[in-house]
């Protein structure tokens, strides 16, 4: 089986690389996407807009943003079932979950001779979710001057 092939790292260096490329790639395309969806049904508001109309806003984004992340870990878990790296495509999504998270592995192992992908799968994690911060941290300023706008308003 596989564990008897010895291992190349240049391969699993690259393609490691190229799956983490694709996937930043899909991340920018959806950060991107949910941003101006976002942007765009926040020119409407103003400070007398509902509060469940602005929190439904904030709860489309955050759902969509999670969206994004589940289509990159599912992107990531595709090739390595197709390469039969981990046989079961629950197991490969399982086990990109962890790894993506930085959770680190549980019971759904790596074959010893592409071990080398899972920091990688984590490193794609840690820039997505750092981008993701990013975009929630834009959002959130809206809200700040949302909210600074309707004191200033309620004081008149």
């Amino acid at each position: 089986m596989d564990d008897q092939i010895s291992p190349n790292p240049v391969l699993e260096i690259l393609v490691g690389v190229l799956i983490l490329i694709s996937i930043i790639f899909v991340h920018g395309m959806g950060m991107r996407l949910v941003n101006r969806r976002f942007s765009a049904a926040w020119a409407q508001v103003t400070p007398t807009t509902p509060h469940w109309r602005t929190d439904s806003l904030l709860a489309i984004a955050i759902g969509s943003l999670a969206v994004v992340h589940l289509i990159e870990t599912f992107l990531w878990a595709v090739p390595l079932n197709l390469m039969d790296i981990i046989p079961r495509m629950r197991d490969c999504y399982y086990y990109v979950l962890e790894s993506y998270t930085t959770l680190g592995e549980g019971n759904v192992v790596l074959p010893d001779r592409w071990r080398l992908i899972g920091p990688i799968i984590a490193m794609s994690g840690l820039f997505t979710f750092g981008w993701t911060a990013s975009v929630l941290v834009n959002i959130m300023t809206e809200f700040g001057r949302l909210d600074s706008a309707r004191a200033k308003k309620s004081v008149e």
